[in-house]
């Protein structure tokens, strides 16, 4: 007997909606992440992509516990020498407050093409109304 292997051609995709508004940051992300991966899916395969899309709503509310809205710094390089740029949690949700959940979760997703494929199935918007009706999503509830 073989063992079974999805095709994702005949892989089933559904959309799903997480609301942001109050949820702790690192818990919503690692739901996310599980739903994207396809890991909740009886047809998981760790070297495919058979996971789910997810919207983000609202993730200008999202919670940071602790001191993480003051202490937690983003950081990036631009590429020039001596370019490192540090950004605090605070003014990162001012400016791109989606930038803060897409970070987590792509931080939970693999580092490589099927990582990147993986991220593209999430969408978050900052405020509560998303274009996505017409795939009818479905809302999940956290614990």
């Amino acid at each position: 007997m073989s063992t079974f292997i999805p095709k994702i051609s005949e892989a089933d995709r559904k959309w799903y909606v997480l609301d942001a508004r109050g949820q702790v940051l690192g818990k919503l992300a690692t739901r996310a992440a599980d739903i994207l991966s396809g890991k909740r899916k009886p047809t998981y395969t760790p070297f495919l992509d058979t996971g789910d899309h997810v919207i983000v709503v609202n993730a200008s509310e999202v919670h940071l516990t602790g001191r993480k809205e003051r202490d937690k710094i983003y950081r990036h390089h631009t590429q020039y020498l001596g370019n490192l740029k540090e950004v605090m949690a605070k003014d990162v949700r001012k400016k791109h407050p989606a930038r803060i959940v897409e970070d987590a979760i792509k931080g939970m997703l693999p580092k490589t093409k099927l990582g990147r494929a993986m991220f593209g199935k999430l969408k978050v918007y900052a405020g509560g109304t998303h274009p996505h009706q017409a795939q009818k999503p479905q809302p999940l509830k956290l614990k």
